[in-house]
C-alpha cells in the first residue's frame, strides 16, 4: 500500500508532492531538493571559464466600469509616489548609501501556483510528431547568420550571390559554419541514429535521433556552433557536468553528452511541443498582422514557469536566455528549454549567452544575476501580450511609453508589474521568482476578473467575482458602515521569518498605549519589531513614532514598503489626503498584484479631491476579491452619489451580498440614495420596498418611512396622485399618503427617548393629520 502524499510546504500552495515535485507549484519536496543540491555541490568546480566575451544571440460593465476622457487620463500612474528603493537615495542625497544589487528575498512567505492557476483557460495544443517537427531543407536563414566571436553579420549574399554558409568572418578571421554536420542515418557515439534537423539554435544546429539502446526513444542532439570555437566547447562542457543533474518536470531532462567526428553533441529529452514563439508566428500568419496572445494566458505561461527559475536559483544557477522561443507547450503543459545559457552565479569567466531585447541592460558589464532572469521574464511578457515594435531597437532596454500602449492603460496592474520586473537598476526589481509569482497572480485575477466584467456586457448582470486566495502580506479589510476610514484598511501580516517573530507572539498587551511601551521596550530591534511599533503608535495617536519607526525601516531596507505604507496610513489619521497618496501609489508599485494597496490610493484619492481615480481603483477591489467588494462598493457608491450619479451608486451598492455583514448598511444608502432630494416617487417606493425583509434597527427603519412618505407627498401635492403605485404600502394619493406619515411619525415619537423630540413629533404628527368631520 503507497503512503499518502506529502503536502507542499510552499505557502499558499495547496498541491501534494507526487514523485519528488509538488504536483502544483512544481517546487521540490525537501528529499529531493537536499539530493540535487548535493550533486550540484560536487560537480561545481567543472564550470572553469572559457573567456569573458558577452555574445548575444537572437461583473457588469454598467456597474464598474470607468469612462476615461484621454489616456492615462484617470490612471494612478500620474499620481506622485513616495521614495522607495534606488529611488529613495536619490531622494535623500547623501544621506543613504545603497548597495548596488539586492541578495535577495528575507522572507521565506513569498512562495505561492498550473497553467492558468485555476483562473483561466490556456487552450491546450496537440503533440508534434517528432518525425513531422523535422526540417525539410535545413538551411539558416542569412539574418540569422553571426560571427560566433564577434557577432558581425556573415554568411550574407552579395551582389545576387547567396552568401557562404562556411568560411572566416571578415572582421575577426574567425571561421564559422551553419551547415549541418549530422545527416540521417548517422550513428552517434553508437547509440544515437540522426533522423535530420530540427532547427538551429543558440549554440548550433539541433537534431532528432532514435536512442537505440533505450526503447528507440526520441532524443535531441544539440551542436556547437563551431567544434573550432572554444568558448562554445566550454559551454557545452559545463553542461555536461551540471545540467544533466537538473531535475525538475518544468525543465528539460539532460540525459548524456557524446563525441561524433571531433564534434560534441548534448543529448537532451525530446519534447513534442510548440514553442510560445511559433504560437505566436502561428497567430500572426492566420490574423495576416502581429496578433498576441491574450494577457490572461501570456500570464499563465510565465507563472508556470517561475517556479522552475526559482529552482535554478535555488540552486545558485541563472537561466540567462529567457525568451518566448524556451518555452514548449504540450497538451495543458508547459516546459523550459534549452539550457544552453544556463551557469553558476558565481560564474564571472564563462561566456554569457543572452537575446537582444531580452537581455537585461547591466549584463554585459557587470554580468548576469537573479534580477537579470526577472529582467527577461518581464520582457517576454511584454512581447507576448503586445505588439511590441522596436523591443530589440527603440526599446531595447526600456518599455514602450503608456500613453502609446493601449494594454498598459486596459491594464495598470499590469503595467506596473512588468515597470517593476523591468526596472532600470537591478535591485529595483522582484528579489526572487518567488516574489514575482505571487503578484503576478494577483495581477492574473484583476484581469480575469476585468474581462469577465467587459464579457458580461453593459446591459447584462453583474460579472462574477474571482474569489483570491489569501494574501501574504495584508489581512482582509474590516467592514465598518458605509465610510472607510484608516483603521478599517486591511492589517499587515506579521512576517513569520523575522528574527523576533517568537518574542512577538508573546507580547499580549491589548490596550494601543501599553502595546506600544512594550513594543519600545523590545529586547532587540527587528523589521517586524519597528512595523508592529508604528501600528501601535498608529492606534494610540503618537504620530512622531509612527515616522521613527518608518525612517528606521527605509534606513534598514530601502525597500521595505512597508514604512511607506505606515506612512500613508498616518498621513489618513492626519487628514493629509495628499501625502497619502503618494504613499500609497509607491506601495502600489512594490506590490502590484496585491489589493489592499489599491483599496488604500482610492480612499486617499477621495479624499484628496480625484475621485475618477478612486472610482477606478474601487472599481479593480470590486469585482476582484468578495472580502474588497463591501468597502469598494460604499466608495463607488460615495464617487458617483456626489456626482449626482445616483443610479450608478445604486448599481454599485447591488454588488454587496446579501451574506456580507456590510449587506444592511449597503441596503440602507441605497435607500437613502433613492430618497434622496428630487427622488421620483418610483424612486422613492423602491426606497422602501428594498429594505424589506432586512433585520434593519426599527427606528432606522421608522426614520427611512417617515422620510420617504414625506416626500412622496409633497411629490403628490405637486404633480398630482398615482393610484396604483404603493410607497410604504400606500397608495400615492394625498389621503393615504397623509395617513401612512402620520402614523409612521406617531410611531417614531414613540422610539424617542426624549420627551421634547416626542413632544415635537406628535405635533408633527397632528399637523400632518387630514381633517375630518369626526
Amino acid at each position: 500500500m503507497s503512503a499518502a502524499p506529502e503536502p507542499c510546504r510552499e505557502p499558499g500552495c495547496t498541491g501534494d508532492v507526487v514523485d519528488g515535485y509538488c504536483d502544483v507549484c512544481g517546487v521540490p519536496g525537501p528529499t529531493r531538493a537536499g539530493a540535487f543540491e548535493a550533486a550540484v555541490a560536487s560537480a561545481a568546480t567543472a564550470l572553469g571559464g572559457a573567456g569573458s566575451a558577452t555574445v548575444p544571440s537572437d461583473p457588469s460593465s454598467a456597474d464598474l466600469t470607468v469612462a476615461t476622457p484621454g489616456a492615462g487620463a484617470s490612471t494612478s500612474m500620474r499620481l506622485a509616489s513616495a521614495a522607495l528603493g534606488t529611488a529613495l537615495g536619490t531622494a535623500r542625497g547623501s544621506e543613504t548609501v545603497l548597495t548596488p544589487r539586492r541578495a535577495g528575498s528575507s522572507s521565506t512567505r513569498l512562495r505561492a501556483a498550473r497553467l492558468g492557476a485555476g483562473l483561466t483557460r490556456v487552450p491546450p495544443l496537440p503533440a508534434v510528431d517528432a518525425e513531422k517537427a523535422l526540417m525539410r531543407d535545413p538551411v539558416l536563414a542569412e539574418s540569422k547568420r553571426f560571427c560566433p566571436s564577434c557577432g558581425s553579420p556573415v554568411g550574407r549574399s552579395v551582389e545576387g550571390r547567396p552568401g557562404r554558409t562556411e568560411g572566416f568572418c571578415p572582421q575577426c578571421r574567425s571561421p564559422f559554419s551553419f551547415s549541418p554536420k549530422l545527416r540521417a542515418g548517422d550513428l552517434v557515439a553508437g547509440q544515437y541514429e540522426v533522423a535530420g534537423p530540427l532547427a538551429h539554435g543558440g549554440l548550433g544546429w539541433i537534431y532528432l535521433a532514435r536512442d537505440r539502446n533505450v526503447s528507440d526513444r526520441w532524443v535531441v542532439l544539440k551542436g556547437l556552433l563551431n567544434s573550432q570555437d572554444a568558448d562554445a566547447l566550454g559551454a557545452a562542457l559545463a553542461e555536461r557536468q551540471f545540467l544533466a543533474r537538473v531535475e525538475h518536470p518544468l525543465i528539460v531532462e539532460i540525459y548524456n553528452f557524446v563525441s561524433h567526428d571531433g564534434s560534441g553533441y548534448i543529448v537532451m529529452e525530446y519534447v513534442g511541443g510548440t514553442s510560445l514563439k511559433a504560437l505566436l508566428k502561428d497567430r500572426m500568419r492566420r490574423a495576416g498582422h502581429y496578433d498576441p496572445l491574450p494577457l490572461d494566458q501570456a500570464i499563465a505561461y510565465v507563472l508556470e514557469v517561475l517556479p522552475a527559475f526559482g529552482y535554478l536559483h535555488d540552486l545558485g544557477l541563472l537561466y540567462c536566455d529567457f525568451k518566448p522561443d524556451n518555452i514548449i507547450q504540450v497538451g495543458d503543459e508547459v516546459r523550459l528549454i534549452d539550457l544552453g545559457g544556463v551557469r553558476r552565479a558565481d560564474d564571472h569567466e564563462s561566456v554569457i549567452y543572452g537575446t537582444v531585447g531580452y537581455q537585461a541592460p547591466e549584463v554585459p558589464s557587470a554580468g548576469p544575476s537573479v534580477a537579470s532572469d526577472i529582467y527577461t521574464l518581464g520582457r517576454a511578457l511584454v512581447v507576448m501580450s503586445t505588439e511590441f515594435r522596436g523591443y530589440q531597437t527603440t526599446y531595447a532596454t526600456s518599455l514602450p511609453p503608456l500613453s502609446a500602449t493601449p494594454l498598459f492603460q486596459r491594464y495598470e496592474s499590469f503595467y506596473r508589474l512588468v515597470v517593476k520586473a523591468c526596472a532600470p537598476e537591478p535591485a529595483d526589481r522582484f528579489a526572487s521568482a518567488a516574489e514575482m509569482r505571487v503578484q503576478l497572480l494577483g495581477v492574473l485575477r484583476e484581469v480575469v476578473a476585468q474581462q469577465q466584467q467587459e464579457a458580461a456586457g453593459s446591459a447584462g448582470p453583474a460579472g462574477p467575482v474571482v474569489h483570491a486566495a489569501p494574501s501574504l502580506h495584508f489581512e482582509v479589510p474590516r467592514v465598518a458602515g458605509d465610510t472607510l476610514e484608516w483603521s478599517d484598511l486591511p492589517g499587515l501580516l506579521p512576517d513569520p521569518s523575522d528574527p523576533q517573530a517568537g518574542w512577538l507572539a508573546t507580547v499580549s498587551v491589548d490596550g494601543p498605549a501599553e502595546r506600544l511601551e512594550a513594543l519600545l521596550a523590545a529586547p532587540s530591534s527587528s523589521p517586524e519589531v519597528l512595523v508592529q511599533t508604528g501600528i501601535a503608535a498608529l492606534h494610540a495617536g503618537h504620530a512622531d513614532e509612527v515616522e521613527t519607526a518608518a525612517r528606521e525601516l527605509l534606513r534598514l531596507d530601502p525597500w521595505d514598503w512597508r514604512a511607506v505604507w505606515l506612512q500613508g496610513l498616518a498621513a489618513l489619521a492626519a487628514d493629509d489626503g495628499r501625502a497619502a497618496r503618494g504613499a500609497f501609489n509607491a506601495v502600489y508599485g512594490q506590490v502590484p498584484g496585491e489589493l489592499a494597496p489599491k483599496l488604500a490610493l482610492a480612499l486617499a484619492c477621495e479624499r484628496s479631491g480625484e475621485p475618477e481615480i478612486a472610482e477606478g481603483l474601487y472599481a479593480v477591489c470590486a469585482r476582484t476579491d468578495a472580502a474588497y467588494t463591501p468597502p469598494a462598493a460604499f466608495g463607488l457608491a460615495r464617487i458617483r452619489g456626489a456626482r449626482g450619479a445616483t443610479d450608478d451608486a445604486v448599481a454599485a451598492l447591488e454588488l454587496v451580498p446579501s451574506t456580507s455583514r456590510a449587506y444592511v448598511d449597503a441596503r440602507a444608502m441605497r435607500a437613502s440614495l433613492l430618497a434622496g432630494p428630487g427622488a421620483g416617487l418610483p424612486s422613492l417606493a423602491a426606497a422602501v420596498s428594498g429594505v424589506e425583509g432586512v433585520a434593519m434597527d426599527p427606528r432606522d427603519r421608522t426614520r427611512l418611512t417617515v422620510t420617504v412618505l414625506r416626500a412622496a407627498l409633497e411629490q403628490v401635492r405637486t404633480s398630482g396622485p398615482q393610484p396604483a403605485l404603493l410607497v410604504a404600502g400606500h397608495a400615492a394619493t394625498e389621503r393615504s399618503l397623509r395617513d401612512g406619515l402620520e402614523s409612521a411619525i406617531r410611531d417614531l415619537a414613540t422610539t424617542s427617548d426624549s420627551p421634547a423630540e416626542r413632544v415635537r413629533l406628535v405635533d408633527e404628527a397632528n399637523r400632518v393629520r387630514r381633517w375630518t368631520w369626526l
